[in-house]
């Protein structure tokens, strides 16, 4: 089986923070190049002036960009092309996500969900596989979540996002093998990042301390994961047994099982909404209509 080129040109989308910009420091002492790809570009700047101090040879080039806007991304990759040759190695990391009942949940963030989820990362793996196939070599790293080889009420869309890559990634792996080229995903459980600042918008059950990883610790195994090929990647003891378990479990049973949280769940967004729209109940009827 092919093993990805990590010792040369690597682009990374979502390296602005978490899980991206912990595999930019550790890829660094391999690279010949970092691509950092994220709209925030201060923090890119930040973490690519670090990654320059301590590594003077690595050649990192800074790329602010929105997936979401066509038109940007095809110019980020022919500039990528132009200055650094093409990429050997994407790792398509960025993503959102969302806790929500699905019908109390906004449209416009199941949109971006998908969009970005989906379609951004089809179309990015779209444009540079091919070159890798030509070149004979080439890698691409999916970080997807745990949630792609399972499923939990309170993330529909996002859930069905992961299933997608899932998917898709497994197909590609057979179908790019053959031509040089590795193809795998990382499965992640929860990882201490910025998630759940962006993705919960009400107090929801707080997952224990033990179930969780850091950032370091995820791109630590995805790394070592991915170099040597592995289909799916999955940090952590307890999401290798939650994982196992999950795929052994009939599905009827893990309905029974998750019935009661999905109550539970719904019952606590449905009461943050209400605290929300005590203050100006006049604006209550909107705020419903916009939800939905």
């Amino acid at each position: 089986m092919p093993k990805p080129p990590l010792d040369g040109v690597i682009l990374i989308t979502g390296a602005s923070s978490g899980i991206g910009s912990e595999l930019a420091r550790q890829l660094a002492p391999r690279a010949k190049a970092l691509v950092l790809l994220a709209r925030r570009t201060e923090r890119l700047e930040e973490l690519a002036g670090e990654l320059r101090g301590k590594h003077p040879r690595l050649s990192v080039l800074v790329q602010s960009c929105d997936l979401l806007d066509r038109e940007a991304t095809d110019r980020a990759l022919e500039r990528i092309e132009g200055e650094l040759g093409g990429v050997d190695v994407l790792i398509n990391n960025a993503g959102l996500g969302d806790v929500s009942m699905f019908d109390l949940s906004s449209w416009k963030k199941n949109q971006r969900m998908l969009d970005l989820n989906i379609t951004a990362l089809t179309y990015l793996t779209h444009r540079l596989v091919p070159r890798m196939v030509e070149r004979g070599r080439g890698g691409v790293l999916q970080v997807s979540s745990g949630f792609g080889l399972s499923f939990m009420p309170g993330f529909a869309t996002y859930v069905g996002t992961k299933h997608y890559v899932t998917g898709f990634t497994e197909c590609l792996r057979l179908e790019v093998a053959s031509q040089g080229v590795a193809v795998s995903q990382l499965c992640p459980g929860p990882v201490r990042t910025e998630f759940e600042e962006v993705a919960v918008d009400f107090e929801t059950p707080k997952v224990p301390e033990f179930v969780t990883i850091s950032a370091e610790h995820c791109a630590r195994a995805a790394i070592a994961g991915f170099s040597r090929n592995k289909a799916i990647i999955i940090p952590g003891g307890f999401m290798k047994i939650s994982s196992t378990l999950s795929r052994i479990t009939p599905r009827f049973v893990l309905r029974l099982i998750y019935g009661p949280a999905a109550k539970r769940m719904r019952g606590m967004q449905v009461e943050a909404m209400t605290r929300e729209s005590r203050p100006q109940q006049g604006e209550n009827s909107s705020k419903v209509s916009a939800l939905n």
